[in-house]
């Protein structure tokens, strides 16, 4: 499993138990830490992950709403909502990762995670969100090719 891999795992457990505890952000990630011991490097990933969705959360479920289709947000699985969020904060706010590193990932989390329906609706909701942006879906922003040392990375 790669780090990056893990540190997903750990963000949507996070995210996961943040849609049903909205205590002070600060405590519940140390609380979560103190469950977690993990490599700083791994904790670092995914706490700016955690931190990215949590500042974003509004816009992003704004943005999910339009990729839905006869779904209500609020109905959602909390897996799949969280991974949804957390796979469209990467797409738009990560240029460092491609676009579609971040679908595959949001699958295999549904798949890991989330029912039996969950990798299909995930692919189909997330595969609107990549038509819409305004950067190639294989290549970082920063201009590097996924062939390159992006692809070893895995994400």
């Amino acid at each position: 499993m790669s780090r990056r891999h893990e540190g997903r795992i750990l963000a949507l457990q996070f995210l996961f138990q943040r849609d049903f505890n909205t205590d002070d952000l600060e405590a519940a990630l140390a609380d979560f830490w103190a469950l977690h011991s993990v490599r700083p490097r791994l904790r670092e990933f995914a706490e700016s992950l955690i931190r990215g969705v949590e500042q974003m959360r509004p816009s992003l479920d704004e943005r999910l709403r339009q990729f839905l289709v006869n779904w209500e947000l609020s109905r959602l699985a909390a897996v799949d909502r969280n991974i949804l969020r957390l796979a469209l904060y990467e797409m738009l706010h990560r240029p460092d990762i491609p676009p579609v590193v971040s679908l595959n990932e949001a699958i295999d989390l549904a798949k890991e995670f989330g029912d039996p329906d969950s990798p299909r609706f995930v692919n189909g909701v997330l595969d609107r969100a990549v038509q819409t942006l305004q950067r190639p879906a294989r290549e970082p922003a920063t201009g590097r090719s996924v062939r390159g040392s992006t692809q070893s990375r895995k994400g």
